[in-house]
């Protein structure tokens, strides 16, 4: 009984994950997107990673914090630039984790 559940469940997250994905791809393989259409959709990405991350950066506990204490927000600024002079997100990923590091040896 538990074994069917999970299986049930499994292909029902995964139905839920690709079809909302695989349908308009389906939908739009023949067709041409409006040009002010193709642009918007650019900004899609950036505004959900946005929108995941300045929670994580601003709230600590309870309360939003802009203090100088505030290392994630700190380690954002450099990490930002690496990722609009140079587009790598291994590279953004690389200098945030040595700031943070650094800051945290430093204070120890």
């Amino acid at each position: 009984m538990a074994e069917t559940t999970i299986l049930i469940t499994l292909l029902g997250m995964a139905a839920v994950t690709y079809l909302p994905r695989l349908i308009p791809a389906w939908v739009l393989r023949e067709k041409q997107l409006p040009t002010f259409l193709v642009a918007w959709l650019r900004y899609v990405p950036v505004s959900v990673l946005a929108a995941l991350l300045l929670p994580s950066l601003l709230i600590e506990g309870d309360q939003i914090n802009f203090s100088v204490s505030n290392l994630y927000l700190w380690a954002a600024i450099p990490a930002g630039l690496v990722a609009w002079k140079k587009k790598s997100l291994f590279g953004t990923v690389v200098v945030g984790m040595l700031v943070i590091a650094i800051v945290r040896w430093i204070i120890r």
